[in-house]
């Protein structure tokens, strides 16, 4: 059964009808969230209950904006593992330490959830030609699912992006923009090309893929027995995943499915390209772009995040922090925590390493506290930095 109700700007509060293609707010511009019958569903399920539902992101439809109608676009989403480390906790001087593994997902990285459910809603709702920019990740994400779709995608990223994201992109009949710049001037081709007709489906400019994204923590409540750790740690870029995990944090707790401490939110960034960093620590309500944006973890690479004031408010709601570690800090982590966990790292998913020792050190992290670090993606993609 479907419980949507409709969508609300997260700028004006305006509500815009489900059922038709949206991108962003026709009043203010800023971006549109799904919202759902809450109520309804606590009455309805009072308790989580989902039986003999497969263990893919899939299993939480109820808190997903399809139609009862609609088939999911799927490529096997299966929920990703969360490991406990001790190595990598005695490392951390930390008791208990998980890890959300999201390189199993499709396509290597967690962009397979936004991609999965965006896809999903785009063809739903008529649309079958779709751009976007990325850093990378999620342009090989939207290329796979759109082939499974059978719709028709164009991809625009930096030329410097990884070339496995490059190759995975042309490898499933997308097409292909390799731009000078970042993805911000990535965002700027596609801006042309959507006048041609496309659909955008660029970051925070459609409404669902941050419904895939919060899927992350609909996993790990139920991985922990319906309760929440005292601190999940996200490399931040474009902030979906960290607005999605809020978003999901928030309406368990409406529906009633999870009665613990809501947990403490960190933000990670690159030192070359720390935006909501920057205006996190300035008690500022948005990010300033960054002019010269650079970091060897493309995936946070982003100089401009489109939802700074969803991300920050996300971060003060939940009573976490902002911070951001050097390149050179990263990659040691990234080596390190390798051979302690047996997991290939992404370069971003180790920034949430290098950040934690960091927040310990300052004693804003406890011995006590249990944290949750985001590997984002296989380090498979970028293993020329090993």
């Amino acid at each position: 059964m479907s419980y949507l109700l409709g969508l609300t700007c997260s700028g004006c509060d305006r509500a815009h009808p489900a059922g038709i293609p949206h991108n962003r707010c026709d009043s203010c511009g800023q971006p549109l969230l799904a919202r759902y019958d809450l109520d309804r569903l606590k009455r309805d399920q009072p308790k989580p209950a989902f039986g003999t539902e497969p263990w893919s992101l899939w299993r939480y439809r109820v808190l997903l904006p399809l139609a009862d109608a609609d088939v999911p676009v799927s490529l096997g989403e299966s929920v990703t593992p969360l490991l406990r480390s001790d190595r990598l906790g005695d490392h951390l001087d930390l008791r208990r330490v998980f890890i959300k593994d999201e390189g199993r997902l499709p396509t290597g990285s967690f962009k397979a959830r936004g991609a999965a459910v965006g896809v999903t809603m785009a063809y739903a709702l008529g649309q079958r030609r779709l751009a976007l920019p990325t850093a990378g990740n999620a342009g090989g994400a939207w290329a796979a699912y759109g082939a499974r779709a059978g719709c028709t995608v164009l991809v625009a990223m930096p030329q410097d992006a990884p070339l496995a994201n490059q190759k995975e992109v042309l490898a499933t009949g997308a097409e292909l923009l390799l731009v000078p710049g970042t993805i911000a001037d990535a965002g700027r081709a596609i801006a042309e090309r959507v006048r041609d007709g496309y659909f955008d489906a660029g970051t925070f400019r459609e409404p669902y893929r941050v419904e895939g994204k919060k899927t992350i923590a609909f996993e790990l409540g139920e991985q922990l027995g319906w309760r929440w750790p005292s601190v999940i740690v996200y490399p931040t870029g474009g902030a979906v995943g960290l607005i999605g995990i809020w978003k999901a944090v928030q309406e368990l707790a409406a529906v009633g499915w999870v009665t613990s401490p809501l947990p403490r939110l960190v933000a990670v960034q690159a030192a070359g390209c720390a935006p909501l960093v920057t205006a996190f620590r300035a008690g500022a309500d948005h990010a300033e772009p960054v002019p010269d944006p650079h970091t060897v973890a493309p995936g946070i690479r982003v100089p401009s995040p489109l939802a700074d004031r969803l991300a920050l408010r996300a971060l003060h709601d939940s009573a976490g922090t902002a911070i951001a570690v050097s390149d050179a800090d990263l990659l040691q982590e990234m080596r390190r925590a390798t051979r302690l966990t047996g997991i290939l790292w992404s370069p971003e998913g180790a920034a949430t390493i290098a950040a934690v020792r960091a927040l310990r050190a300052n004693g804003w992290l406890a011995a006590e506290d249990e944290v949750v670090l985001l590997n984002t993606g296989s380090g498979l993609k970028t293993l020329d930095l090993f």
